[in-house]
């Protein structure tokens, strides 16, 4: 069983790797709402790739342990750190201007 300790930080770390996860989302505008709209937008945009390679990284996973399943809340952070890095590539990709029409 594990220690109270142990839950508590692992409960903190599962937290922060979430609001990294929208921070590395978040679209920045003049005003809040289109600041809303324009994240939400960003995460819908990205979900699916992230859900597919989260999906085949946990497959890959599990079959190298032999079956045994990976719980939930490892597989929620390890889609989390996958979408912080789709978020971080995507970000300087509209930062940069290549995504603009000119």
């Amino acid at each position: 069983m594990e220690t109270t300790e142990v839950k508590k930080s692992s409960s903190v770390s599962f937290y922060v790797t979430a609001a990294v996860y929208v921070l590395f989302n978040l679209r920045l505008a003049p005003d809040f709402l289109t600041s809303v709209i324009a994240t939400g937008k960003q995460i819908l945009l990205t979900a699916p790739y992230v859900i597919g390679i989260t999906f085949v990284a946990v497959s890959v996973i599990q079959y190298m342990a032999d079956g045994e399943k990976v719980p939930w809340p490892q597989r929620f952070r390890l889609f989390f750190t996958i979408g912080i890095f789709a978020g971080l590539v995507y970000g300087i990709y509209d930062y940069t201007g290549a995504g603009v029409p000119q």
